[in-house]
């Protein structure tokens, strides 16, 4: 859990996401590529490549010698982002406290940013000397805000329930008088350049507690962001597995299965807010991926979708966990607990992606390499979230699976989740790809 914890520390947005992807991917072998420029994939060897077309988002596959035009693929999709609260351009509010004006991203709940020790990150868009535009990634030194709550005594209610003003509540305090351009300036100084360099900023605040074990027995895990970089660490260990292992990619290596002959993850951003744009699953991005790798093998483009027809993709978000003091609020008998395993998520409307082929096959992994699993079914009367899948589904119709770890406290900023879980979704992911 050491190493997973310390991914939950760092991948504090989306982009910090990708960049800590990243260098897990090279530690692991994997070259980068772009996608602006032609790719040749044509070596007889185990190769692992990763590509970042926007930030906040990291492809990555491994394709063996052995693949052939047509033949079917694996594909798993998962995102970065999660729900917070964004910098506003115009940041500043000054006066005698310093307060920073930010908005909702996603749909947190709010008042679990209250009392926080609060950082600030992102990236910032800077002017070079020679008037190139680079981009900056930054984050903050230790906790800089907070939002402090309003003494119950002038807030009786608060404990009945109160609606929360985003323009008015949720304002971070940064410290007293700082004086005008005081955001500016901190953020040059995390950039190492001077403020009139900046042109612009893309700044979320996350929450700057460290992933905990807890519980009696130090079983389950509290952190902030287990919605979803459960997954996307899962992933990236699954894909990063099929190198580091050897490059016998045909054969399998250890307790491996027989490998795939081409292995695809996609870390998607924005999929808090709906997932349609350019960075989001709701995109064209895994369709291109697909027709680099068919061009840079020199594989007919006619081929390619008949390997979409017959491969499978895993669609990977957290799922609900029995909430002890609210049973009411779950289906009676189509409910996990924590340490029940990874969930399969089932929806009739297709809120989530599933076909009986797809769930067959994950059924029987699990029972051939040992992994506890559940169904997830939600209350009638509690729909529940939807996910990527029925939208990756639609641009690749392929058989589409949403699974995942089940959590307590989703949308909070600071979640939970048992340990065994997340140890059964990567060997999940490892099998699958």
């Amino acid at each position: 859990m050491k190493d997973f914890m310390e991914f939950l520390n760092k991948a504090v947005t989306p982009y910090h996401s990708g960049q800590v992807g990243k260098e897990m991917l090279e530690a692991a072998g994997f070259q980068a590529l772009s996608m602006e420029e032609p790719w040749d994939l044509t070596a007889d060897t185990c190769r692992g490549y990763y590509t970042s077309p926007a930030a906040g988002v990291l492809l990555a596959f491994v394709v063996d010698g052995a693949y052939r035009e047509g033949d079917s693929f694996r594909l798993a999709v998962a995102h970065t982002d999660y729900p917070c609260l964004h910098v506003k351009p115009a940041a500043e509010k000054n006066g005698a406290y310093s307060l920073l004006d930010v908005e909702v991203y996603g749909g947190p709940i709010l008042n679990t940013w209250l009392d926080r020790p609060l950082g600030i990150a992102g990236r910032v868009m800077v002017e070079g000397s020679d008037g190139r535009i680079m981009a900056e990634l930054v984050k903050s030194e230790h906790a800089v805000l907070t939002i402090p709550n309003l003494p119950i005594h002038f807030n009786r209610d608060v404990n009945k329930g109160v609606e929360m003003k985003k323009q008015v509540d949720l304002c971070p305090l940064a410290g007293m008088n700082l004086g005008e351009g005081w955001f500016t300036e901190y953020l040059a100084k995390l950039a190492d350049v001077k403020p009139e360099q900046i042109l612009d900023f893309d700044i979320y605040v996350y929450n700057d507690d460290r992933a905990t074990l807890t519980g009696m027995d130090a079983q389950l895990l509290s952190s902030p962001r287990l919605d979803n970089q459960t997954s996307c660490y899962a992933l990236l260990r699954a894909i990063a597995a099929r190198v580091e292992s050897d490059c016998d990619c045909t054969a399998g290596a250890g307790t491996l299965p027989k490998r795939a002959g081409l292995s695809i993850i996609a870390l998607y951003d924005n999929e808090e807010v709906g997932s349609n744009s350019r960075q989001g699953a709701d995109s064209t991005l895994a369709t291109m991926l697909l027709e680099k790798i068919y061009d840079g093998l020199h594989f007919s483009g006619i081929r390619l979708k008949e390997a979409i027809m017959k491969s499978r993709c895993l669609s990977l978000d957290v799922a609900h966990a029995l909430h002890p003091n609210h049973p009411e609020k779950y289906d009676p008998a189509n409910t996990g607990k924590f340490g029940d395993g990874v969930v399969i998520k089932l929806s009739s409307t297709q809120r989530y992606a599933y076909e009986p082929q797809i769930v067959a096959e994950a059924v029987q992994l699990c029972r051939k390499w040992d992994i506890p699993m559940h169904r997830h079914v939600n209350h009638s009367d509690q729909p529940g979230g939807s996910t990527m899948g029925p939208m990756t589904a639609a641009w690749l119709p392929m058989p589409t699976l949403d699974m995942g770890v089940p959590i307590m406290a989703m949308h909070s900023s600071r979640e939970l989740m048992h340990v065994d879980d997340q140890k059964a979704l990567e060997r999940f992911a490892k099998f699958f790809l």
